[in-house]
């Protein structure tokens, strides 16, 4: 084995694996702890960062943790060594790295929900709901004397406007007039102050990515001749990328729904499973949803007219609409619906980044236990 490698080249391969940008909006995801020019040489995968798991990853060397569930998910008022954030006190003292990938796991190709939908056998899957879209672009739009446009387009292209895919230098033009008087105090460049103007303009229009707009926005005003350059900043919807939360599809065959729950408690290693609605005859079509956001999407679930509903957990009431409707909810504890796809980032991850050992915990557990 080689001797580690540096944690930024984890995190690329991370983000490859489940895009950030996908996670849920309210959600705190990606590296939350750690250097990313510091080392990496074994990892630790847990549901949740116990002190437990902080334990087990001391006493195994491990110098980085992915942690399921962000670890830091309200905005800390203070670390320290003692109290709630004693854990990622403990965690920066000795250089530990910890990584969060939660929703954007869930939404990601053969992510959480990929290989809940696997362990049924459903196909023809697509997602429950598709993921927000986040746009990183902007649209500047500004008006130019037709003579200085080719200087302040200039300007913005070296700024770093104008990109689409692969081609620089992008903008749209549009050949108009404009109209302005310059008030008390005024310094026009073309024409006299408390008279109204008229001059021959250009529309310009480029996109800009939203963390350069800044350094754009003072390339337009340092170029542009006018005093007051106009402008405005337009937002732009991302188009949907066809990813999204939570699986649903078919099964090749009509499966009874007694097999099926057996087949969920063998793949997931557990005992028992907490069972609404209809537990008798064949099921054709199932939808899964790890963790808590089972009852979020549980109307899509209805609406589509599944047989049986995968889930962690489910609101009592949730429960008793999907009852009412003939679907089978299954819940088996929040953190068991979750778990099953860490051995799957661990082979993804040791096949990407052989020179880390990543190992599964063994103390990370549910909390809850059935007696």
């Amino acid at each position: 084995m080689m001797p580690g490698m540096n944690l930024r080249d984890v995190t690329e391969q991370l983000e490859q694996i489940a895009p950030t940008r996908h996670a849920e909006s309210w959600d705190n995801v990606g590296l939350l702890v750690g250097d990313p020019a510091q080392d990496v040489t074994k990892a630790i995968l847990c549901i949740d960062y116990t002190p437990a798991v902080a334990e087990e990853a001391k006493a195994g060397g491990c110098d980085l943790v992915i942690a399921y569930h962000p670890p830091i998910f309200k905005p800390l008022t203070r670390v320290t060594g003692s109290g709630a954030s004693s854990l990622i006190y403990d965690a920066i003292r000795r250089g530990v790295a910890i990584y969060s990938p939660h929703t954007a796991l869930d939404v990601a190709d053969g992510g959480t929900n990929d290989v809940l939908a696997d362990m049924l056998g459903l196909v023809d899957r697509r997602p429950l709901k598709l993921a927000e879209t986040k746009a990183k672009l902007l649209k500047l739009v500004t008006f130019v004397p037709h003579e200085r446009l080719d200087q302040v387009s200039r300007a913005l292209f070296a700024a770093g406007a104008g990109w689409i895919g692969n081609y620089s230098h992008c903008s749209f033009r549009t050949e108009g007039t404009g109209t302005f008087r310059g008030e008390a105090g005024s310094h026009p460049v073309v024409g006299e102050a408390g008279k109204l103007e008229t001059t021959r303009e250009t529309k310009l229009e480029v996109v800009a990515p939203l963390d350069r707009i800044d350094t754009v926005i003072a390339a337009l005003r340092a170029s542009h001749p006018y005093e007051e350059p106009a402008f405005e900043l337009v937002q732009l919807v991302a188009p949907p990328e066809g990813v999204g939360i939570g699986r649903i599809g078919r099964f090749e065959s009509a499966v009874s729904r007694g097999h099926l729950l057996a087949q969920i408690k063998q793949a997931i290693g557990i005992d028992h499973l907490l069972v609404a609605g209809p537990t008798e005859g064949h099921a054709n079509t199932a939808a899964v949803c790890a963790g808590s956001c089972g009852g979020e999407l549980l109307d899509r679930a209805i609406d589509d007219k599944v047989d049986v509903y995968l889930t962690g957990e489910m609101r009592h009431h949730d429960a008793l609409k999907a009852a009412r409707a003939g679907v089978t909810v299954v819940c088996t504890l929040h953190s068991h619906s979750e778990r099953v796809t860490l051995a799957t980032l661990a082979a993804t991850l040791r096949q990407r980044l052989p020179g880390i050992a990543f190992e599964l915990s063994a103390t990370d557990r549910d909390p809850f236990s059935i007696r």
